[in-house]
């Protein structure tokens, strides 16, 4: 096995942000699952913060359920860039959303996660 170095990782990430989190009501019934708070903080900025320690430069985001209040939510962050995969006009589910976000994600591996991912090392 070998080790990981720092140009193994990639740098970008597709973040899956758009579902209507329909397990989760009724706390997202006018909450979309993503801005949920977890010990303080939503979902998606442990999922954010997570891939900006790991070195990812850019996250495509993709919205849906009221992505409003998603995007201004994400307008402040500076690390990793947010790049919005706009799916206001149609749900995709995960396959149509990465393929929709690939122009934006290039050709070089990337990340994959759901919004509302939350690990701890060891």
């Amino acid at each position: 096995m070998t080790k990981s170095t720092a140009s193994d990782i990639p740098l970008r990430a597709m973040v899956l942000a758009a579902g209507l989190g329909t397990r989760m009501r009724p706390l997202t019934d006018s909450t979309p699952k993503p801005l949920v708070s977890v010990d303080g903080k939503a979902l998606i900025d442990h999922v954010l913060d997570r891939l900006a320690a790991a070195g990812v430069e850019t996250a495509v985001v993709n919205v849906h359920y009221l992505a409003d209040q998603i995007e201004r939510h994400l307008a402040g962050r500076r690390t990793p860039k947010i790049v919005i995969s706009d799916e206001r006009g149609e749900l995709l589910d995960t396959g149509g959303g990465v393929v929709k976000a690939l122009p934006r994600l290039g050709s070089a591996p990337f990340f994959h996660l759901n919004s509302d991912t939350i690990w701890i090392d060891g």
